[in-house]
Parts: structure tokens; sequence; C-alpha cells
């Protein structure tokens, strides 16, 4: 979108001087990206520990009794990726209920069977556990994740905000869950599809599978080397993916960094130039979900100075 490559005024400078930009961004910012921020940047202000209680305090104000936020799918499920990282983990269980309420629902991803997806392994005979994030008359594109990527097309929004989900339950622990693990599963079998880019699954939908299975438990982990070379292998030349949000890539490959891993830590280098490019003079990366993005790329700025 072109908001989200406007680029500064001034010619791109270093990574340094980037950093330097989102250090003054985030340095008054009373928001949960402004906490995480600075401490990414081993910065964190005196007051952080009362404005995170603040800001947990205005969250569950904010929820409904059933846990959801207005009923709405998408916040719901942020709300509790919000809460894990404000620490909140007793909070995010009681949004998750609701958002568990959604799991193997009419209009999941999985739900339904026509001759392609049964080719391609995608439909209820062989996957189950996909969250529905609506019913299978309702049309729910456009939709935007929180990260700022938009997905215009019905599978992949539902996969996408499945495999959303599907991270908060992994990061909140919940992997004993039946349905949990069969989501897993699911995702596991359908990822010897990912290596065609932009197949039959859309670049962006391979993107958000591999985030979620970046959190899968231990035992299924040996499947992330291969993940992070499909990554890698698809990466431009200019450090960009074809067809593939390069905020949402990079958050992805930040979750991969649990590995500890070269490939991933030299595709995040080489994204370097194009986050620069990006770079407007306060700090961010353009209006569309502003904060959030300033947050991917000061991570992985961080991340790309750090030797491997």
């Amino acid at each position: 979108m072109a908001s989200d490559r406007t680029e500064s005024p001034t010619a791109p400078g270093t990574t340094g001087e980037a950093i330097e930009r989102l250090r003054l961004y985030f340095a008054a910012t009373t928001t949960r990206q402004g906490i995480l921020a600075r401490q990414a940047l081993g910065e964190p202000a005196p007051g952080d520990d009362e404005l995170a209680q603040r800001l947990v305090n205005d969250m569950r104000a904010e929820a409904r009794l059933d846990g959801s936020i207005a009923g709405a799918v998408v916040p719901t499920i942020w709300r509790a990726h919000e809460l894990l990282d404000l620490g909140c983990y007793a909070d995010q269980m009681g949004v998750m209920g609701w958002v568990f309420q959604l799991q193997s629902r009419p209009g999941a991803f999985s739900d339904g069977c026509t001759p392609p997806r049964h080719a391609h392994r995608a439909c209820e005979h062989y996957i189950s556990g996909f969250f529905s994030p609506a019913p299978p008359a309702q049309r729910l594109t456009p939709v935007m994740l929180p990260n700022g990527k938009v997905f215009r097309g019905e599978p992949a929004a539902r996969f996408a905000i499945s495999c959303l989900a599907l991270r908060a339950a992994l990061r909140g622990r919940m992997d004993d869950r039946p349905s949990v693990g069969q989501h897993v599963v699911s995702l596991l079998q359908l990822q010897e599809q990912w290596e065609e880019w932009d197949g039959y699954f859309s670049a962006d939908a391979i993107v958000a599978g591999i985030h979620a299975l970046a959190f899968a438990p231990e035992a299924q982990r040996a499947v992330l080397p291969k993940l992070t070379e499909i990554l890698v292998n698809n990466q431009a030349a200019d450090g960009t993916w074809p067809h593939a949000d390069l905020f949402h890539t990079l958050e992805t490959l930040e979750a991969l960094n649990a590995l500890g891993s070269a490939e991933a830590h030299s595709a995040v280098r080489r994204a370097v130039p194009a986050l620069l490019a990006r770079q407007r003079i306060d700090g961010s990366f353009g209006a569309t979900a502003q904060q959030e993005r300033a947050l991917i790329a000061l991570r992985s700025l961080l991340w790309s100075e750090r030797e491997i």
C-alpha cells in the first residue's frame, strides 16, 4: 500500500540512525508498543510497570463478561496477545475461553470440501482444529491483521486469523488441549505445500502458518529450520519477499529467532535496506498499524545488529 512505502524526506541513513529515530519515537509513548520498544532497547521508563498495570486494567474494563471485545473476532484474539505481552496469563485465559468457542465451527478454513481443496489436502477430510472467524455465508474480507497486513481473499483471511488464534493459544501454553494439537498437526501437514511460494497458499498465508508453528510445542519444533529455509529461499535481492508483506514476514522471522538461526538472522540483515528506505523522519513506517510496524521494525533492526 502506498502509505506503507512513504519514505523519509531525507535519504535513508544507517541502521544506528534508524534505531535512534525509533528510540525517540517510542520514548514517551504510553502504549503497550511503547513499553515493549523500551524493553527491547534496554531502556525501560521509570513508570512502565505502573503503565502496564493501567493498560491491563483498561483492557479488563473494555472486555465483555464473555471475555470478548465487543464480540469482534480479530480484536478479541489480539487482546489475548496484548495481555501476554504485558505478562497477564490469567486474563489471557479468560479471553481465550471466548476464542475457543470459535474452534471447528462452520466457516473455519478446514470446513467444506471441493475437488481443488481435497487435492491439496486442505479440507475437512485431512485437517481440523481451525478457528472460524465468521459463518461461511458471511463475507469477512477485506480484513486487516494488527500488524497492518490486509487479506482480501476469503480462504487466506480465514486461514490467517485461525493461525493468529492458534499462536495465542500456544503462547499461552494451552497446547495440551486436543483441539490445539489438531490445529498444529494440520499445519504441519499443510507445510509440505509451502515450498511453492504463492501457489495454492498465498505467500502471506504461508507466513501466517509459519508464524504460528514458530510457537509449536518442543516435540514438534524439528520442522522450524525447514520453515525458516522457506522464508530464506523466497527472499528477493532487495531484501523483501515477493507477494508478501514485509512487516508480516519480519515479525515471523522474529518469532523464529528462538532457534538462534544464522539463516534467519541473515534474512533480517538483508531486509534492513528495505526497512531504512521506508522509514519516515519521525521514525515510523507509514500510517497503517503505525506503532505496531514501528515495533516490528525496531526489533528487526536491533536483531540485525547482533552477532549470531
